[in-house]
């Protein structure tokens, strides 16, 4: 890799990592390309994104930021994901690493609070954004639906005593 092109990607990580609401640091030894590509492909659909970067790049794109403390663990095989929401970039890459042995996750930045691994473990477990807005939906609609059912109960009430009358006169 040419020294502009060093430049570039540095460039182009810092402006990405800058706008991530959670950073994970993994590392991964023999991942081959289609479980590569997998992965990337499952961050995408979740808004986010797994970039495979030299230590030295990734340790440039980092200094002065928040995430700046993930510096030190920039060792060996290293790949970087990253998401606006933070459970689901946990979750895909706890999933990705249960399933493939290949990965392991070494440690996160939520915001400016550290994450050693376990707490992005623990962090996969919550529910999603989407989960939690199906969820207070769902609250939100059942009182709706209940009121629903009591007005119409006295209509349905009646309506079976008068069947029960036609039914009993004929």
């Amino acid at each position: 890799m040419e020294k502009h092109e060093k430049q570039t990607f540095v460039t182009s990580l810092r402006s990405a990592l800058e706008d991530a609401g959670i950073v994970i640091v993994t590392r991964q030894t023999a991942l081959t390309v289609s479980e590569s590509t997998s992965l990337r492909v499952k961050m995408r659909d979740a808004g986010g994104n797994f970039k495979i970067a030299k230590n030295t790049l990734a340790r440039l794109a980092v200094k002065d930021l928040p995430c700046e403390g993930i510096s030190e663990h920039l060792t060996g095989p290293t790949g970087l994901s990253f998401s606006q929401d933070p459970v689901a970039a946990a979750k895909i890459i706890a999933n990705f690493s249960k399933e493939n042995k290949k990965m392991e996750i070494i440690c996160g930045v939520w915001g400016d609070k550290f994450l050693d691994a376990n707490a992005v473990k623990e962090l996969a477990k919550l529910p999603s954004l989407d989960e939690l807005r199906g969820k207070l939906v769902g609250l939100l609609m059942a009182p709706a639906t209940k009121i629903a059912g009591v007005a119409q109960a006295p209509a349905g009430q009646l309506a079976r005593i008068f069947s029960a009358y036609a039914t009993k006169s004929a």
